[in-house]
Order: C-alpha cells, then structure tokens, then sequence
C-alpha cells in the first residue's frame, strides 16, 4: 500500500495547473483537496509585453522561468509565429516542454531548476553587449536580472501576467482549515502560493500539517513564516515532489 494512501492532501496550485500535481496523488490513494490560493491574471498593463513581443527578433536571448510565462507570450504572438532568432534558456522541465510544444527550440535548462542556476548556466561570452528578454510575473525576485547584467547582459524584464489571489479562495481555505481532521499535507509549488495561504488562515492553522516544498525558493517562504518544510525534492519537478512525500 502507497504510504499516501488514504491521506488528505491540499493542491495550493492555480486551477489551470492543480491536475498534473493532483492526478498522480490520487493513483496514489491520497484524496486531493483543490484549493487554488493562486489565479493568472494578465499584466496590469499590457503594453510593454506587446511591445516587448512586437520586437522579439530584437533579442539574441529570451528567458522563461514559468510556464505562465510561455503561455503570455504565445498568446500575445498569435497563433501560426514564426520561432524567434534569438535563444531561449527556461528553468524546469515543465517550461521547457510549454516552449518545445510552440515547436521553438531550447538552447539552455539549467541543471537545478533555479534562477541563480540559470545565470551561470548561459555562456558568458554569449552575454555581453546581448539583449535579453525576461517575461515574468508582476512580482518577481530581481536574482537573475542582475546576474545577467553582470555578465554584460542588458536586460528587458517584462510583467507578463499577475499571481492574484481567487475570490473565493478565503472561504474554501477556512472550510479546509477550520474543520476536523485537519488535513495531513500542503503542497506549495509556489512562494506565492505560501504567502497566500498564510495570509488567509494563518501560520497557525498550517503548524502540525506536513509541508511538501518544490525547491528551495518556496522553502525559504515557508520557513519565512516560522513553518517546517517536510519535503523539497533534490529534482524541482512534480514528479521529484511526488515521489518525496512517498517516502
């Protein structure tokens, strides 16, 4: 019997993306709670990302770091665009197959799906005097930007789309949280994610429940608010994430 079976687990991810952490949980007898802390919304002005892919040819490096990225960026090309000139280094494998799935090429997937990683995993000589297009959400740590420009890069970062908080998110986390038994696991793939579900029902109400982390970008959120990661995998998939809360 699968050490998941028969534990409740909440799924913080947005709605568009809860299945493929949820599916697997559920073959493994866990009974998954959706409760979406996290909505994409688009740019709270879109003109700098139009602008920004009106003139996509103008970069000899683009940068994906999510797949709400990819998929902001695809909409505002339209269906049937050409592949753009420059290269495209993404973080994880999950973006990594969003662009691959445009028919674009990747040039660069960092070893460890993390910003910093990226950064030293594009060729400096490849930087200087480059223009690189960064599309990401509204709030976003500033890490690879400045190592980027460090290497001679000038760099372009573009809000793409906004982590906002669902409505009625308030209310399904209070009905999740504040009634017995409590769930067994929290899934976070997201700092914001954490952010969220703490400012809805408390750290409190989070302590005696077991954390599952991605990586460690999420985890230092989590601890952030005085909270014990249980799990973060050494792979910062769903997969690696999945199959460290099974052991």
């Amino acid at each position: 019997m699968s050490s998941l079976a028969g534990q409740r687990v909440v799924v913080t991810r947005a709605a568009h993306q809860a299945e493929e952490l949820a599916r697997p949980l559920r073959a493994l007898g866990a009974e998954v709670i959706l409760l979406p802390v996290i909505g994409i919304a688009p740019p709270a002005d879109p003109r700098p990302l139009k602008e920004a892919v009106r003139g996509l040819n103008h970069y000899g490096w683009i940068i994906f770091s999510s797949v709400n990225a990819v998929i902001a960026v695809a909409n505002e090309l339209g269906t049937g665009a050409k592949p753009p000139r420059g290269r495209i280094a993404v973080v994880g494998s999950a973006t990594r197959q969003a662009v691959e799935k445009l028919g674009w090429r990747v040039d660069v997937v960092p070893p460890k799906f993390v910003a910093e990683e990226l950064a030293a995993a594009i060729p400096e000589g490849s930087l200087r005097d480059e223009h690189v297009l960064i599309p990401s959400a509204a709030v976003t740590r500033d890490v690879l930007a400045r190592e980027l420009a460090n290497k001679g890069a000038i760099v372009d970062v573009v809000e793409a789309y906004r982590n906002v908080m669902p409505e009625e998110a308030r209310g399904q986390a209070e009905q999740v949280f504040e009634t017995s038994p409590k769930p067994d696991w929290v899934v976070f793939t997201s700092s914001s994610a954490v952010d969220n579900l703490v400012a809805l029902v408390g750290a409190s109400d989070l302590a005696g429940v077991k954390i599952a982390s991605i990586g460690p970008i999420t985890s230092a959120s989590v601890e952030a608010h005085g909270l014990k990661v249980s799990v973060q995998p050494e792979e910062h998939t769903v997969a690696g994430l999945v199959e460290g809360m099974m052991r």
